[in-house]
């Protein structure tokens, strides 16, 4: 999945980590067979898990370039990224990301 790095494949747009979020979501609660509707709870769990991703990872963002205020399409930026701390604050996002995940998912269950 390393095609989601740099806001899904360094464009900046959606963080890596709250795109595989998602991902997960809707494999733990989306249709199977691909038929019917999906159900409420992934859509809460979705809506729940950006807002705090936001709020507690994201500074008010979730697009990559806006995190880690990084260009791109800009060689020199990029490689700046990847050999200074920004790179760093996206592994320690990644956590978050997961942590976060791991709650929302936790509170999904016990409501069952």
């Amino acid at each position: 999945m390393d095609i989601f790095g740099g806001g899904l494949g360094a464009h900046g747009e959606v963080c890596g980590a709250v795109v595989g979020g998602l991902a997960a979501l809707s494999l733990r609660y989306g249709r199977v067979d691909g038929e019917g509707q999906a159900g409420m709870k992934m859509w809460s769990c979705a809506f729940h898990f950006m807002k705090r991703f936001r709020e507690e990872a994201g500074e008010g963002s979730i697009l990559c370039r806006d995190i880690v205020n990084v260009n791109w399409m800009d060689p020199k930026q990029a490689k700046a990224y990847h050999e200074g701390e920004k790179f760093l604050k996206c592994a320690g996002l990644t956590g978050k990301a997961a942590r976060i995940m791991g709650e929302v998912l936790d509170f999904a269950e016990a409501k069952k």
